[in-house]
């Protein structure tokens, strides 16, 4: 049974980079990716909690590194795809989370929005999904929103990002899927993250969230990595162009 665990599951010789990776669901992903056997490449804009991640990762024997990068700004997302060759796997965890009411939103947070969380990982996937394709395989992950399909909260530039994300997530596995690419998207519930403090900061709405969710219960970071790791594996090798919601059942409540 092990044997064909590894088989079907198993991330040695891999190479994954992760962005996002230093805190919440991106954080979860890269570490579970390590544990299956990948090597790790983090990118995030603050080296001190990428160094941990690392250290967690060395902690049971796997290899990690890290690149420096502010994702809503192009030079720095080019910088990021000189730095290593394409890798076989692209996690797009990455993501800025403004929003204020739509009536408040700038031009810059619509700018800066658009720019991480949907110009970045179109550019990265650009970069490196013709490589993976002439080599015959890679798998393209993007995180995406329960906000992609339906409005709450002030959506917003965010909700938009992100369903022009599930939209690339399609097209990207359209154009490279023949090609032993697929690319599949995640949709989380509500997952008490960094990102997320503002909403968990109530304690009154993160409990009308939970009571929503079929589980009885939000989202952590920790639900996602073998998910991750699936969509990441030779068992997935015909999962392409789909949503995953891991979500506890938020969406069809």
């Amino acid at each position: 049974m092990t044997a064909y665990l590894e088989s079907l599951f198993g991330l040695d010789g891999r190479t994954a980079m992760v962005t996002g990776g230093s805190s919440g669901i991106g954080r979860a992903i890269a570490v579970a990716l390590g544990q299956a056997g990948a090597r790790v490449i983090l990118v995030a804009r603050r080296p001190e909690p990428m160094a941990e991640v690392i250290e967690e990762l060395r902690g049971f024997g796997a290899e990690g590194h890290a690149i420096s990068a502010d994702l809503a700004d192009r030079a720095a997302v080019k910088q990021v795809v000189s730095a290593y060759e394409a890798p076989d796997i692209l996690v797009n965890s990455a993501a800025v989370n403004r929003r204020p009411p739509l009536g408040e939103l700038t031009e810059d947070d619509w700018d800066v929005t658009m720019a991480a969380n949907l110009t970045a990982p179109f550019l990265l996937g650009q970069a490196f999904g013709p490589r993976m394709a002439d080599r015959g395989w890679g798998r393209i992950i993007n995180i995406v929103s329960q906000q992609a399909f339906r409005a709450y909260g002030n959506s917003g530039a965010y909700g938009a990002s992100k369903a022009g994300l599930v939209g690339l997530t399609r097209s990207q596995a359209e154009a490279w899927s023949a090609h032993g690419v697929c690319c599949n998207a995640i949709a989380p519930g509500v997952v008490h993250t960094p990102l997320t403090e503002p909403v968990f900061a109530d304690p009154a709405i993160a409990a009308k969230h939970a009571a929503r969710a079929m589980i009885g219960r939000n989202g952590v970071p920790a639900d996602f990595g073998a998910c991750a790791v699936f969509l990441a594996s030779d068992a997935a090798v015909a999962v392409t162009g789909q949503t995953l919601f891991v979500d506890g059942g938020y969406s069809a409540s």
